[in-house]
């Protein structure tokens, strides 16, 4: 259920209708976006985000993935590595998403989390090479959301990892691709999430990959 008050409905029927475009482009991002959305929201209150911040992060998560309505086909099911080319084409989804989403007044919030939901802590991320708490915060908390759900998910390039495999890696972020609060913040919401999402498992730990 969508978090808005009556008098933003048309807002509501906005993003509707962008969720509803980004999975015909992609199915996989169906389930994707609602889990990282989850995810988010879980990690966002856990570190005392309210109100309209909430909701805007909230929102953010659902169509963080947006500008891969213009990535190839050929290149966003490719079942392998992606070659240099391939994978600067798919990193300009978040610029991508950011020029949809900008052109909406009521939704230019929105687009500067998913503009920057690539940057890392360390500055190494993109589009901008922000780091730290340059990064905005709801930008901060989809990282990290998205990451996990890209890790415990079957992808065509590598199985999933196992939630004990996933909490590997990302310890091994803290400070460095995450937001080390952030993380804090997500080992005591493991437990839980495991036990909500935990159903897909598994292999070894590899390419991680999160584009």
């Amino acid at each position: 259920m969508w978090p808005w008050r009556a008098h933003d409905r048309l807002f509501h029927d906005t993003i509707e209708c962008l969720v509803a475009a980004l999975e015909a482009r992609d199915p996989y991002t169906c389930g994707h976006s609602q889990r990282v959305a989850d995810l988010a929201v879980d990690l966002a209150r856990r570190v005392g985000v309210r109100g309209r911040e909430l909701e805007l992060v909230h929102v953010a998560a659902h169509v963080h993935d947006i500008g891969k309505i213009g990535v190839p086909d050929r290149i966003l099911r490719k079942p392998g590595r992606l070659f240099p080319h391939e994978r600067a084409a798919v990193e300009r989804h978040a610029e991508i998403g950011y020029q949809i989403l900008s052109k909406c007044p009521g939704l230019r919030a929105v687009a500067r989390i998913v503009l920057h939901h690539h940057e890392r802590w360390d500055g190494r991320g993109y589009p901008a090479g922000l780091a730290g708490l340059e990064i905005p915060l709801g930008a901060r908390i989809i990282a990290l959301a998205d990451a996990v759900d890209a890790m415990t998910s079957d992808r065509p390039y590598r199985p999933a990892l196992s939630w004990e495999q996933c909490w590997v890696e990302v310890t091994a972020g803290r400070a460095t691709q995450f937001d080390p609060v952030l993380v804090d913040a997500a080992e005591q919401l493991w437990p839980q999430w495991r036990a909500r999402f935990g159903c897909r498992t598994q292999v070894a730990v590899g390419q991680v990959g999160m584009v």
